[in-house]
């Protein structure tokens, strides 16, 4: 079994805990379903908001989906003039037999313009 990581992004449209919940909640349920994974897959979940963020913990959606045995962390993105604000990322580390080429990244919404090479 190969660790891998899986890349993820969702904008949200408004500050506001519920609203960051269900939204990091969709992204989370999108990446481990386009993936195939389980709970018992992940290894950690590395979570970074803009700066413009300031509502709630974006690992409290993981919690709430009942990841709760596993390493989660939350940082600030860096504060970049023009970047898309209302952003939140995830970086899962996983066990997997997929090869990375078959790695589903996930971005969500109008987050799929950060990244067109690999979203999904």
């Amino acid at each position: 079994m190969a660790v891998r990581a899986v890349r993820g992004a969702v904008q949200l449209e408004r500050d506001e805990a519920g609203h960051m919940e269900e939204q990091v909640g969709a992204l989370l349920t999108a990446v481990m379903e386009r993936n195939g994974l389980h709970t018992d897959d992940l290894i950690s979940l590395w979570f970074t908001a803009t700066p413009d963020l300031h509502c709630d913990f974006p690992a409290v959606a993981a919690r709430r989906l009942g990841i709760v045995d596993v390493p989660l962390i939350c940082a600030q993105e860096l504060d970049i003039e023009g970047a898309m604000p209302r952003v939140v990322r995830v970086l899962a580390h996983i066990e997997s037999d997929k090869p990375r080429a078959d790695i589903a990244h996930v971005y969500l919404g109008a987050a799929a313009a950060l990244r067109k090479d690999i979203a999904q």
